[in-house]
């Protein structure tokens, strides 16, 4: 029985922060009328299948991709002329990329802008908001 109830808390916190629209309000509009699909470039924990599949509450096959001029430094991206990210290339509905941001807390914690990866493809990357950035990233850009 205890350990009934403790998978249950474990599958209510995984809704709670992942998928549940009652915890998070969106401070700034963003327009999802364009049904997509969006192209995102993922570098951190969005690389994981598991956790990807349960943001989006679908399976999205992945392509390894390249994003220039930018070092991976924890959870953030930092400009960097010398550098490349490797990390994972998907595409996302509407649906799905509201799901996206609301996991990244947009505009709370991360910002999503386009950026350009090594084969010419625009696509959508999070980064920390820079208030939420580490110094030693802020100081280089």
């Amino acid at each position: 029985m205890l350990s009934l109830l403790v998978l249950l808390l474990f599958v209510f916190t995984l809704w709670w922060v992942w998928v549940n629209p009652y915890n998070f309000q969106f401070t700034e509009s963003k327009d999802y009328s364009q049904h997509g699909p969006h192209r995102v470039f993922a570098f951190g924990t969005l690389t994981n299948p598991v956790i990807r599949t349960l943001i989006m509450r679908a399976y999205v096959p992945t392509e390894p991709a390249i994003l220039p001029d930018f070092r991976r430094q924890g959870l953030d991206l930092c400009a960097d002329s010398n550098a490349e990210t490797e990390g994972l290339v998907f595409y996302a509905t509407s649906r799905q990329l509201k799901r996206l941001d609301r996991y990244e807390r947009l505009s709370v914690k991360y910002q999503r802008d386009r950026y350009a990866l090594k084969n010419g493809d625009i696509a959508w990357v999070y980064r920390i908001r820079p208030n939420h950035r580490e110094q030693a990233c802020i100081t280089e850009e």
